[in-house]
């Protein structure tokens, strides 16, 4: 599969199933998987989008690569996508969805809901295209 804007792009490894177990072991050695079940991991992954928002808060829209901030800013926003990552994942192992198949199913719905030639260049919700993009 070929990347349509190349410059970026996230290593090989470690894979979503590494990570999966790589925290799974992490909970386990800790003997929290009776706290972390599907309802407190959700309230966990919301807090941590709060913390990650907060890092955008009061700046306007932000540059592609985000080149004027600070090295400190970066790593910052590295830790909060990465603890944003790990819950995510964490919920949808304790809720047994596949999530790499379930993004693959989602985004050929979402091609469906919204189809090249209606849609480019254009930020409508796919409700505003016509009833008969329904999905």
């Amino acid at each position: 599969m070929s990347d349509p804007q190349p410059g970026f792009s996230f290593s090989v490894s470690p894979s979503m199933e590494d990570i999966r177990r790589l925290q799974s072991r992490f909970t386990a050695e800790r003997d929290w998987n009776k706290f972390h079940q599907p309802r407190n991991l959700l309230l966990a992954l919301v807090g941590e989008v709060g913390e990650l928002a907060e890092l955008f808060q009061w700046k306007g829209e932000v540059a592609e690569g985000l080149p004027d901030w600070s090295a400190s800013q970066k790593e910052s926003l590295r830790h909060e996508l990465s603890d944003v990552l790990i819950y995510l994942l964490e919920l949808a192992e304790k809720c047994h969805v596949d999530l790499p198949r379930a993004v693959l199913d989602k985004m050929e719905l979402n091609a469906k809901k919204y189809p090249v030639e209606r849609v480019q260049g254009s930020a409508k919700k796919y409700t505003e295209y016509g009833e008969d993009q329904q999905g």
